[in-house]
């Protein structure tokens, strides 16, 4: 194993890897404009305005390591460690983070703080706001911590995100408003890693080949009855280059999702870390009331989510507060999360997961009594209500955007195929340089506006967003195909944030783009 080697450099708050790469950020110009730099006196100046509070240092490990799925199951791949989901990090809200990522992997790496407005030089979107953080090296994180919430890491640096190198991002609130007994953090995954050969990298592989020569036809529109879970195997494709079998996915559609569900087939769908025929069991007593903190850290699923004999009080969404809502069921993009209040029953209970059109679960279980557990097939009938859209919800009053017109509205098209794998923003694919102008006090609109037939999971680093009517703030949210989103935020966090599909073979194909600060 490396012995790390010390690559940040730590002065009046700030932490910078590569600082020519921060310092050429800002004389960067596109379109005659000049923006502020990751490092800059902006962004420093927008810290200090957060405040400083207790420092809760942590560290991680990104290596090379073999993890138990389950049933005795286990697979080689990257981790934070050797454990799924990687350690749980949590702070309060008005502390100062201060992390140090060791980077053990063979190739460079780095951490993105999914849904936190932390300063843009910590963001760790490499190549835009750090260097890559070298095999061998390490980088010490630190920022403010300033709004509580569920949150999660993971890298920023090609398919990595689609091995086992994420951990969920708790943020406790020191006023905490909710009054429940227990609470269970719920990390959905779905796994291709180590299995049978398999690479996220062996999978992005294949699916930039396209689809060619099957008819040329657009994967989102041309869904094939009766192939749920078929990939392109029968088709004679294969993965190739020792990647394992084929993992192209075909005719798995949702109404909910507006026709095409995905392009992978997994293997496996999880929770916590296992597989539905040996999961993971979270115990309490008949009565309690429990907050279930649900995050989706999938590469390219959504799950329809359901917790068998009880419905669930929606809280929050992407960490931000809404108006109590029931439901029986929630869908998670990847990337998105909801927080919900259940009042346990009496019994062992099934948490299930849909991988949403692929017709595989994943599960857990709730046990509060004796009883035998469910099989690892089993599908509460909550499974079959429909899901509220998080259009429907609605910000809580205190959190609520304050009613204004937009200074300034970019509209982002999303583009692309499955014939060809081109997906991008506009057209183009992506490059580091900033495409996207604002200022520091406007009020942005952003236009998703969905020109392709499959559905997109749209993020945006460093700020939360509102939808519109009132709707809830989020920093990801599902575009489905051939609408239009629009969604509101504050310019208030100066920098370089990048905007992309949280779907990782989107992105990586080119479904990015960077938005910047004016100097």
């Amino acid at each position: 194993m490396r012995t790390p080697t010390r690559r940040a450099v730590l002065g009046a708050g700030i932490a910078v890897a590569g600082s020519g790469l921060l310092a050429a950020c800002s004389t960067k110009r596109t379109s005659g404009d000049r923006y502020v730099s990751p490092d800059g006196k902006e962004v420093a100046a927008a810290e200090a305005r957060r405040g400083t509070g207790p420092v809760r240092k942590a560290s991680l490990t990104a290596t090379p390591s073999r993890l138990d799925l389950g049933a005795g199951r286990t697979v080689p791949t990257w981790a934070y460690g050797d454990r799924l989901p990687g350690r749980e990090i949590r702070v309060t809200a008005g502390d100062t983070l201060a992390l140090t990522l060791a980077n053990h992997l063979p190739e460079p790496t780095s951490v993105h703080w999914h849904g936190l407005a932390l300063r843009n030089d910590m963001d760790g979107a490499p190549g835009v706001t750090q260097q890559p953080i070298k095999a061998g090296a390490s980088f010490d994180y630190r920022f403010a911590v300033t709004h509580p919430g569920t949150y999660w890491l993971h890298p920023h640096s090609g398919v990595q995100q689609d091995r086992g190198l994420y951990a969920p991002l708790i943020v406790d609130d020191p006023k905490e408003p909710l009054a429940y007994d227990k609470e269970w953090v719920v990390v959905l995954d779905d796994w291709v890693d180590g299995v049978d050969g398999s690479t996220p990298d062996a999978v992005l592989a294949e699916l930039a080949r396209g689809m060619g020569d099957m008819s040329g036809m657009d994967h989102g529109s041309h869904g094939m009855p009766g192939m749920s879970h078929m990939s392109m195997t029968s088709a004679t494709r294969s993965a190739g280059d020792g990647g394992g079998p084929s993992r192209m996915l075909m005719g798995a559609t949702s109404v909910y999702l507006g026709g095409d569900a995905g392009d992978v087939a997994y293997p496996y769908y999880l929770v916590n870390g296992r597989t539905p025929d040996d999961p993971e069991t979270f115990t309490a007593k008949p009565g309690d009331r429990i907050r279930i903190r649900l995050l989706n850290a999938g590469g390219d699923t959504a799950f329809r989510v359901a917790l068998g004999g009880h419905r669930m009080t929606v809280t929050h969404t992407d960490g931000w507060p809404v108006e109590h809502t029931e439901t029986d069921s929630l869908l998670l993009g990847m990337g998105e999360r909801y927080d919900v209040l259940v009042v346990a029953g009496d019994g062992v209970f099934p948490l299930t997961a849909l991988a949403e059109g692929k017709q595989r679960t994943a599960m857990a279980l709730l046990r509060t009594g004796g009883g035998e557990a469910p099989g690892a097939d089993v599908r509460p009938r909550e499974l079959d209500a429909a899901p509220p859209a998080a259009q429907r919800l609605k910000a809580a009053r205190d959190v609520a955007l304050p009613d204004r017109g937009p200074d300034r509205t970019i509209t982002l098209r999303l583009t692309g195929s499955m014939a060809k794998y081109d997906w991008a923003v506009d057209g183009r694919k992506y490059t580091p340089e900033p495409s996207h102008a604002v200022r520091s006090g406007e009020r942005v609109r952003l236009e998703f506006v969905n020109d392709t037939s499959m559905w997109h999971p749209m993020h945006l680093h460093g700020h939360t967003f509102a939808l519109a009517g009132g709707g809830p703030r989020k920093d990801t949210v599902m575009v489905l195909p051939g609408k239009r989103v629009g969604v509101d935020f504050d310019a208030d966090n100066p920098g370089l944030w990048m905007i992309h599909c949280h779907n990782v073979y989107h992105s990586e194909s080119g479904m990015m783009t960077v938005l910047g600060y004016r100097d």
